[in-house]
């Protein structure tokens, strides 16, 4: 079930489009934003408010990447793996990102501290390899590196 913070917020972001369905994708980040993930039960209260059927709102939610349909760590963490990233060394960030977690793909460490998924650009080709963690981009990245970024998030 939804929380009055959340009908009220969604509530809001429906009062600035022209139908409630355009609302959907403020709507599955307000929940996220609260929850960390959208579960099937949140997709069932979204798509009441925004009449809208499940399925209408599950095919949203799941055709972004960044809205999560499963529960994830306090720190997400997208490692790039585009083909700039794997030329300049993603292999070695990956494997050794992996080993300091000690998680793959997909998987969160036991803690909750951390999820890490794979992304197929940054976008920051430039200065790769690159990773996000949360909202904080990070560049030019070596496997030194990876224990100091990591410790800012606790």
């Amino acid at each position: 079930m939804l929380s009055a913070i959340e009908i009220e917020q969604i509530t809001h972001e429906m009062q600035h489009v022209p139908v409630k369905k355009a609302a959907c994708i403020e709507a599955l980040k307000i929940v996220q934003g609260q929850r960390r993930w959208v579960s099937d039960e949140s997709v069932a209260d979204i798509a009441a408010i925004l009449e809208m059927s499940t399925a209408e709102v599950d095919s949203v939610a799941t055709f972004y990447n960044l809205i999560f349909r499963r529960p994830v760590g306090r720190h997400v963490i997208l490692l790039c793996d585009s083909i700039s990233c794997y030329v300049m060394g993603y292999t070695e960030i990956k494997q050794q990102l992996m080993d300091l977690l000690q998680i793959r793909y997909g998987q969160t460490t036991p803690d909750e501290r951390f999820t890490l998924l794979p992304n197929a650009c940054l976008g920051t080709c430039d200065h790769a390899p690159a990773m996000m963690i949360d909202n904080d981009l990070y560049r030019n990245l070596t496997t030194a590196s990876l224990s100091q970024i990591l410790d800012q998030y606790l």
